[in-house]
């Protein structure tokens, strides 16, 4: 297991990593594949035909971190990511916190004009005077149980999308897309446009039961044709690679959010229901809206970890299907199965 070296970039604002252990997470920089280092053709037929039989529209990839050699299916069209992209704005808010721009200690206080729609458990915490909170505590509840509010207030302390994007590109982090923030994302995808009164109440779902069948469906369309937070697994596993190997990211920055998403409390029977003992799994869920019996941007992302200290990058992304959730579950924990099952048998 490699131990790979701190990145130059470092501040006094960085947490703290937990233990020794942790550091040891970071691996080397990812390489360009040697003719040696090529995929198990077991694997590359698995996820061939996992992705073939599969009743919908899906992307897989899967990158060794290490050698770094990919496998994939239909792994460099673009996919909604939804709540992928809270990912985007961790790392974004962490090369901050490495610049010393700002702290996990800055506090913040959430009003409920802050708040924004669907899944957002700090609603329940936001009185009249608001809730006082530091920006570490936005950032777990944004991770570890996906609340749109937490990411959103993130999003904008750091500048919104156009910094996001900027640390995308200036990361090397190419095929993965950001759009316009919570609201209007999902606002627009609904065929609705965000208003302001609409933070904390019922105000969007009212609106969008208003609306006929056809427009709905229309407005949806046009999001899964040309979606605006729209990345490709491919892109999606270079760069959880890339975090990986301690290359986006301070060691201590790195082992903070790794630590971060394997904490998640979402999604534990997607790709974490193929785990087998002594292998980890650092991740962040996504889950799009749904129209009558279709359901749309069903996905989960991370870094599979194996007891001898392997890392893999693995992205399931589903654009669209009518299939019943625990089929698009058996799915994902099929993929991981089948990573676990190459990587035992390459020894």
């Amino acid at each position: 297991m490699s131990t790979g070296p701190s990145t130059s970039r470092s501040s006094s604002n960085t947490p703290a990593p937990a233990s020794l252990h942790e550091i040891t997470t970071v691996d080397r920089p990812v390489p360009k594949p040697a003719p040696r280092d090529l995929p198990p053709p077991d694997l590359a037929r698995a996820v061939l035909a996992l992705g073939a039989g599969f009743q919908g529209e899906v992307g897989i990839a899967i990158r060794d971190v290490a050698k770094g050699w990919t496998v994939g299916y239909k792994a460099d069209e673009p996919y909604p990511q939804q709540s992928v992209s809270k990912l985007w704005v961790a790392i974004a808010l962490m090369d901050a916190v490495d610049r010393g721009r700002m702290s996990l200690s800055d506090p913040v206080i959430v009003r409920r004009s802050d708040l924004t729609l669907f899944h957002q458990p700090i609603r329940a915490l936001v009185g009249k005077d608001g809730y006082h909170t530091t920006i570490g505590a936005l950032l777990r509840d944004a991770l570890t149980r996906s609340d749109n509010t937490c990411n959103d207030i993130l999003l904008w302390k750091i500048g919104g999308p156009s910094a996001v994007r900027s640390v995308l590109a200036q990361r090397g982090i190419f095929g993965v897309g950001f759009g316009p923030g919570e609201r209007i994302l999902q606002a627009t995808t609904a065929g609705l446009s965000w208003q302001p009164q609409w933070a904390g109440g019922w105000g969007f779902l009212q609106a969008r039961a208003k609306m006929s069948f056809a427009a709905r469906n229309r407005a949806l369309r046009q999001y899964l044709a040309a979606p605006p937070d729209g990345a490709s697994p491919a892109g999606i596993t270079s760069g959880l690679a890339l975090l990986q190997s301690g290359s986006l990211l301070s060691n201590n920055s790195t082992v903070h959010l790794l630590t971060l998403m394997r904490a998640s409390k979402t999604g534990p029977l997607r790709l974490k229901s193929g785990l087998q003992p002594g292998w980890t799994f650092a991740h962040k869920t996504g889950t799009g809206q749904d129209l009558g019996t279709l359901s749309t941007g069903y996905n989960d992302v991370g870094l599979l970890r194996s007891p001898e200290g392997r890392s893999y990058a693995i992205a399931v992304m589903i654009r669209s299907t009518q299939v019943p959730i625990p089929t698009r579950m058996r799915l994902m924990g099929d993929v991981t199965r089948a990573v676990i099952r190459a990587s035992q048998q390459s020894g």
